[in-house]
């Protein structure tokens, strides 16, 4: 091996052994929306239930009917579920009075207790 052989590859550019491509993802086929609601009576849950429906992920804002009417935060909550478990949508409750509802296409995932 020549002196010369060692600057030989110096010019060039060789890929390293530890570089990983990743390939290109295109654009998704169908955009994901998520929509911020917030809850004032039994009718709003109908018109959220519509948005879940077309494919929409609803983040819905509770706290203010929780304080104004336990009642009628309860009832809506309750149709809520009703209305997940039948079409088979995703539930959660979140801290500070928030609900997430998803399509039955999208999941989400709980930690392991």
């Amino acid at each position: 091996m020549g002196i010369f052989d060692a600057f030989k590859n110096l010019g060039g550019k060789k890929p390293s052994e530890d570089a990983v491509e990743f390939p290109e993802e295109g654009e998704p086929k169908e955009k994901l929306t998520v929509r911020i609601e917030s809850v004032n009576g039994l009718g709003d849950v109908e018109r959220i239930a519509a948005y879940v429906r077309q494919g929409n992920v609803v983040l819905i804002k509770l706290r203010e009917l929780q304080k104004k009417d336990v009642g009628l935060f309860q009832t809506s909550l309750q149709k809520m579920k009703r209305l997940s478990s039948q079409f088979n949508w995703d539930i959660v409750a979140l801290p500070e009075g928030y609900v997430i509802i998803t399509p039955n296409f999208v999941r989400i995932e709980r930690p392991e207790a």
